[in-house]
């Protein structure tokens, strides 16, 4: 089998708000982005459905 050349990779995004409110839990999304014209961090606004409302999620590892 080939080798995959390295564009895309598979991130995980997770609620910078969830994380710093102490509520118990955690809402993570996993996603892919292309690392060649992506080469910062991702930030995107997301459902966390314990908090019931659209938060910023960050990218983590």
């Amino acid at each position: 089998m080939a080798k995959k050349k390295g564009g895309r990779v598979q991130v995980i995004l997770e609620c910078t708000e969830h994380k710093s409110s102490g509520i118990a839990g955690t809402s993570r999304y996993c996603t892919e982005k292309n690392r060649t014209t992506t080469t910062a961090r991702m930030e995107l606004k997301k459902y966390n459905p314990i908090l019931k409302r659209h938060t910023v999620h960050k990218e983590i590892k």
